[in-house]
């Protein structure tokens, strides 16, 4: 299929978007940021209709944040950058309910940036790296206190994100890059990056995928909407800039194959998040190219270019999976797969992270 035609038919399906039942209510986010030198979360109520963006709370935070997982009493889980060595809870006002502080001695595990609520509701599961080995590691935490009641490994090195698949299983990108004990790349020492399928009851490994291309390290998750398929947002480590910046950014495991099913390169390499979009596909924020990038099954050759903006990276999707909401540079955008974008101004001059997620409201 030519170019034209792919994106006219990408524009077709997403004109014949199912209608809601319903205009889309206020939606809450959190999210982290720095500014006036200083680490925080921070919650926020965005009305995209009516263009409001409103500050709820804003919580200082003993360093530098990474993923957030929302919680079911829209309370949401703050997790530390790599090398991690703070894990807090939030309530939904933004009152720190819950503080796991690392101990000190030098073995132990720090995390890697991401969390995921266990499917019991009762424990959170965190990826982690013990610094001594470079090996990855599945924590399970108590959810109340945050504390680890066991561990397994993930069969790999720097784990980042997991999601949950199906029969009590998670799915844990081990992105594969060696790292020292302060997170660190070590530069000219080989990727070994992979996805696995972990019981997440007992550890054990049930599947195990990786790309022909060893130089790409497989970071950030997300299902899409209908469940056929996983996205791996990918970030190229080659050390030949021009082969960096023509590697693809998106892998795709449908049924038992991880695919890359495109080679379109307008990425630079690196995608720095994913969100399930229309039509069962995904849309990726190229942050170091000032773009975000939708890819439809229905042409899968094809990154289709919907939003411009100054390093966009969080995503997540918005309206009932009809847009996907983009943090960026200089604030909030919303590309909708039937309605005009929006871009909405932070409430100050700040400078965003990486992630951000929907909190429940009550």
């Amino acid at each position: 299929m030519e170019r034209r035609d792919a994106l006219a038919a990408l524009l077709a399906l997403a004109a014949a978007a199912p209608a809601r039942a319903a205009p889309p209510a206020v939606e809450r986010y959190a999210t982290a940021w720095r500014r006036g030198g200083r680490d925080h979360a921070a919650l926020l109520d965005i009305d995209w209709a009516e263009g409001r963006l409103a500050l709820l709370a804003e919580v200082p935070l003993p360093g530098r944040a990474h993923g957030l997982e929302p919680l079911a009493d829209g309370g949401v889980v703050v997790v530390g950058n790599r090398p991690g060595r703070w894990l807090w809870r939030l309530a939904a006002d933004g009152a720190v309910v819950a503080r796991h502080a690392w101990p000190a001695e030098p073995g132990a595990r720090t995390l890697n940036g991401h969390a995921l609520v266990g499917a019991d509701g009762a424990t959170l599961l965190s990826t982690e790296t013990n610094p001594r080995t470079g090996r990855g590691w599945l924590s399970v935490r108590d959810l109340r206190t945050l504390a680890p009641v066991a561990a397994f490994e993930t069969h790999g090195s720097d784990p980042h994100q997991l999601l949950h698949a199906d029969g009590g299983r998670v799915v844990v990108a081990n992105g594969g890059i060696a790292r020292d004990a302060q997170g660190r790349k070590r530069e000219g020492e080989r990727i070994d990056s992979s996805l696995v399928l972990l019981d997440a009851a007992s550890g054990r490994l049930e599947g195990r995928w990786t790309l022909a291309d060893r130089e790409l390290s497989l970071r950030h998750l997300a299902w899409s909407h209908d469940g056929a398929r996983l996205g791996v947002a990918l970030q190229a480590e080659h050390a030949e800039p021009t082969a960096r910046a023509a590697a693809p950014l998106l892998a795709v495991l449908d049924g038992h194959r991880l695919l890359v099913p495109s080679t379109d390169a307008p990425g630079g390499g690196y995608a720095g998040d994913i969100a399930a979009a229309p039509g069962g596909g995904f849309v990726l924020s190229a942050q170091k190219a000032g773009r975000c990038l939708w890819w439809h099954p229905a042409s899968p050759g094809t990154l289709t270019r919907v939003a411009e903006l100054t390093e966009p990276c969080a995503l997540a999707p918005s309206d009932h999976g009809a847009g996907v909401a983009i943090g960026a540079g200089f604030g909030a955008a919303r590309w909708h797969a039937a309605e005009p974008p929006r871009m909405l101004a932070w409430p100050a001059p700040l400078a965003p992270d990486n992630h951000w997620v929907r909190l429940a409201r009550a």
